[in-house]
């Protein structure tokens, strides 16, 4: 019996690929761990300064009608309108 290497050839091929890629599949189920981690903490510290942007941006509004200055809150609001529409974010606003 002859012995045929092209088929011995081809299933040491598939038994190092398959081996190649359960490490590949180790090393990215690892990897996706630790950045979902890392993921989790900046979503947590965004809402920390989403929360402080947004008590500051009112206080600043509470203190604008308060001392009843109209030209200085129709400056801020060009210029806040100007920064939203400039991120894109305004027209997501619109449609």
């Amino acid at each position: 019996m002859e012995v045929n290497w092209i088929v011995i050839g081809w299933i040491i091929d598939m038994i190092l690929n398959g081996i190649v890629w359960v490490i590949i599949a180790v090393f990215s189920l690892v990897l996706i761990d630790v950045t979902d981690e890392w993921t989790r903490k900046a979503i947590q510290w965004m809402d920390v300064a989403d929360k402080w942007i947004r008590k500051f941006v009112e206080d600043s509004l509470e203190w604008i009608i308060e001392k009843n200055l109209n030209i200085f809150s129709a400056f801020l609001f060009v210029i806040l309108f100007g920064v939203l529409s400039q991120l894109g974010i305004l027209p997501k606003l619109i449609s």
